[in-house]
């Protein structure tokens, strides 16, 4: 009886946080054994879904759901050149709906990778670019996930985060310095640590656990809550217009916040059709799309 109860609290609980779909596409890449790469997904599936990020213990319904989708360009005697898109998404109170939390795509990836190679994370330690880069998004998803459940709640989270793009300065990888551009890893996790952003984070909590967990007792007012959220973000837009935070943000959120302020209960919107606007103007043909 006692073996009975710890297989079931083994299969309830689970040392990992994450549920993520790995996809590593390799339609470009010629002559090679496409074992190869079915291995290297199964690895970083393993590696990503295996590790325990954060120490704590996760019910099986309460891991992030997220994805990586990895786009081989070219593969040279175990060196790899890719692009990874990573998605995440988040459980809306009392209902069947998941909301998209990020959306990102990353074309500076690059990495060597052994077949079979023993795949171990140390945050103090830089391994390979494969592990960094994927520990970085593994942290950069639970902390933003952390975010949208309480004010500044994923700070600890993104703070790993940092610290293993700090240790991967030194690597010679692109995408963890300030002058390989200015959309990479060094500015999303600089910026989502940043005072001068945190109206970012802060808005995240407000559109998810103050808006969208609210829709299903109260549209009306989780709507407005919403609303409330895109001014937060406007502030920084004031400050800093058209920075890479809030293109992150509406890269994953355009499409449902044209669903949300498009039916429902009626709420003022016009003043909300503005703001998309002025804040996002790349989107603004999705913003034509809300009726009101």
């Amino acid at each position: 009886m006692k073996m009975l109860l710890f297989l079931l609290m083994s299969c309830t609980l689970c040392t990992a946080q994450l549920n993520c779909t790995v996809t590593v596409n390799s339609e470009t890449i010629a002559n090679a054994n496409p074992q190869t790469f079915k291995t290297l997904q199964k690895s970083i599936s393993e590696f990503v879904n295996k590790t325990d990020w954060t120490g704590q213990a996760y019910k099986q319904h309460e891991r992030i759901n997220c994805s990586m989708y990895i786009t081989l360009n070219s593969y040279n005697a175990d060196q790899y050149t890719a692009t990874i898109q990573v998605q995440s998404g988040r459980p809306i109170y009392n209902s069947t709906y998941s909301s998209p939390v990020l959306n990102i795509n990353d074309k500076d990836f690059s990495f060597r990778y052994v077949e079979f190679q023993q795949m171990i994370f140390n945050p103090a330690d830089f391994d390979s670019n494969l592990i960094s880069v994927l520990a970085f998004y593994a942290y950069v998803i639970i902390g933003a996930d952390g975010d949208t459940f309480a004010p500044q709640g994923g700070g600890s989270w993104l703070d790993v985060a940092q610290q293993i793009a700090s240790v991967a300065q030194q690597s010679g990888y692109k995408g963890w310095t300030q002058t390989d551009g200015n959309q990479n890893r060094y500015f999303l996790i600089n910026d989502m640590l940043s005072n001068t952003y945190a109206p970012y984070r802060d808005a995240m909590y407000q559109y998810h656990f103050e808006g969208l967990d609210k829709m299903a007792d109260d549209p009306k007012s989780g709507k407005a809550a919403v609303a409330d959220a895109l001014e937060t973000l406007s502030q920084l837009h004031r400050v800093r217009p058209n920075s890479y935070l809030s293109r992150v943000f509406f890269d994953a959120k355009a499409d449902e916040i044209v669903s949300i302020f498009s039916g429902g209960p009626s709420v003022s919107i016009s003043s909300v059709v503005d703001n998309l606007n002025r804040i996002s103007p790349l989107n603004s043909n999705k913003w034509s799309q809300i009726k009101y």
